[in-house]
């Protein structure tokens, strides 16, 4: 008895065109949507770890080093990050996502205030108050963190 896939006459042209596709695409399925991560990842859950009034110390466990420290009015950790994506190789890498966690501690370094700094439909926006910044210092201080930390491809 013969099998029915040696009987139709235009069905191995058909299987070897399905082979090739996919020995072909597989290899060529890696070449497609990248993720690049820059900075600082947040270990999940670790704000929630920090509770106002946390010390200096406890920060520093938590979350470790921070990107860069600033001491104007009091002093205050910031945590950057910036997540993009490439949809295809050979294409230019497109930010997604640009994060920056800003710790504020008041005189005695205790925890006064906790920010997670994003970009909602292009403006900075605090994930954890769900407000947008009003114009002032901490948005000026914040404008410079996004330029300053702009990662380009291939620099």
């Amino acid at each position: 008895m013969r099998s029915s896939l040696t009987t139709r006459p235009g069905l191995w042209p058909a299987i070897r065109l399905l082979a090739a596709t996919l020995v072909l695409g597989l290899p060529l399925g890696g070449c497609l949507s990248e993720t690049y991560q820059k900075g600082y990842i947040i270990p999940e859950g670790a704000l929630e770890q920090i509770p106002i009034g946390a010390s200096q110390e406890q920060v520093l466990i938590v979350l470790g080093t921070p990107s860069t420290v600033a001491t104007v009015s009091g002093e205050t950790f910031y945590y950057i990050s910036q997540r993009a994506e490439r949809p295809v190789a050979f294409m230019p890498q497109e930010v997604v996502d640009q994060r920056v966690v800003a710790v504020y501690f008041d005189k005695n370094r205790r925890v006064q205030r906790l920010a997670n700094y994003g970009l909602k439909d292009g403006k900075i926006f605090d994930y954890v108050s769900r407000t947008t910044p009003t114009g002032g210092i901490e948005l000026s201080y914040l404008k410079g963190f996004w330029s300053m930390f702009d990662f380009k491809p291939g620099i």
